[in-house]
């Protein structure tokens, strides 16, 4: 599979300024991206996802490092790339004096889309997202959610080869952030685009991404499947439901003993456990005659990877 874009050696480093030392933003990170590949770009906050988009976009001009798209060198070939590139964003405003149709026709203005097939592409993707009947209107007279979706339909409405999504879902109920995921995956199966995405929710990384590059302090620690990372935790949450107070007593006591880390909620207890282990905590539980109505076993997730490289930062 050939790569669409790849990233060597990227590095920013801001000067210092006053009070502030120099911050190294970006340490020397390496990462591809396939052609037709959702990848997403993951990790807490101050990571360095923001200052990588940047560079990507050409807003920042990088301290030391390459960034090739197609084949050329990003920064003597950026206008003629960036044709071929779009961007959209819950954080980046839009002219609110404009309307909806003003704002899209200024985008696509500048990625030579002629008129005609504009309209066609603007009353698609705007109906698909439940704001055609708001054309006309202002930014300003749209709820947060409605411009989430403009922002969405913007970048979509030149065909691009690769698309920058930063937080697409942000501000939109569950039901249009499930239509939104679907329809970028549709995009990407149909027109066999390349997509940067970034997101805090863990699930949606999970469904709509095909592999995951996780930064922390401005190095990437890992770049792997979703699903590979977050069995990488190995451990499960291994959840018993007693029928009794006394046996919601000893099973406490068991779990104090051990060490184990729980939490109680009525009868059940929940249990952090290695997933190597779960055998013999149910082996020693039954041999010491404890009973337990109910159990169920969660496997970690990429929330739970998340959280536990998020926690290992503040370490």
């Amino acid at each position: 599979m050939s790569h669409i874009l790849t990233v060597e050696k990227l590095t920013q480093i801001y000067p210092a300024r006053r009070k502030q030392k120099e911050f190294c933003a970006l340490n020397g990170i390496s990462f591809s991206m396939n052609e037709g590949e959702i990848l997403g770009l993951l990790g807490p906050n101050g990571a360095g996802k923001s200052t990588t988009i940047s560079l990507l976009l050409g807003v920042l001009t990088p301290t030391s490092g390459v960034i090739t798209v197609f084949g050329k060198n990003f920064f003597t070939h950026r206008s003629d790339i960036l044709q071929s590139m779009t961007f959209a964003s819950t954080y980046v405003r839009m002219p609110w004096r404009l309307t909806v149709l003003e704002n899209l026709r200024v985008y696509a203005l500048l990625y030579k889309v002629p008129k005609k097939i504009f309209m066609e592409r603007a009353e698609e993707l705007l109906t698909l997202f439940g704001v055609w009947e708001q054309r006309n209107k202002t930014i300003g007279g749209l709820s947060a959610g409605q411009i989430t979706r403009l922002m969405l339909a913007k970048a979509f409405i030149p065909r691009p080869r690769i698309v920058l999504l930063d937080e697409p879902t942000a501000s939109l109920d569950p039901d249009i952030s499930h239509e939104v995921r679907r329809f970028v995956l549709d995009q990407q199966k149909k027109y066999g685009l390349s997509i940067l995405y970034t997101s805090h929710n863990m699930d949606e990384v999970t469904e709509v991404c095909n592999r995951v590059v996780f930064l922390q302090h401005g190095n990437i620690i890992a770049i792997d499947t979703p699903q590979k990372l977050a069995r990488s935790i190995s451990i499960d949450r291994v959840r018993l439901v007693v029928a009794t107070p006394t046996e919601l007593k000893h099973l406490r006591a068991y779990c104090a003993q051990k060490k184990y880390r729980f939490r109680l909620k009525g009868r059940t207890v929940t249990i952090d456990i290695h997933e190597d282990h779960i055998p013999a905590l149910l082996r020693e539980i039954h041999a010491v005659g404890m009973l337990y109505t109910q159990i169920e076993i969660d496997k970690p997730d990429l929330e739970e990877y998340f959280l536990h490289m998020a926690k290992k930062k503040k370490q």
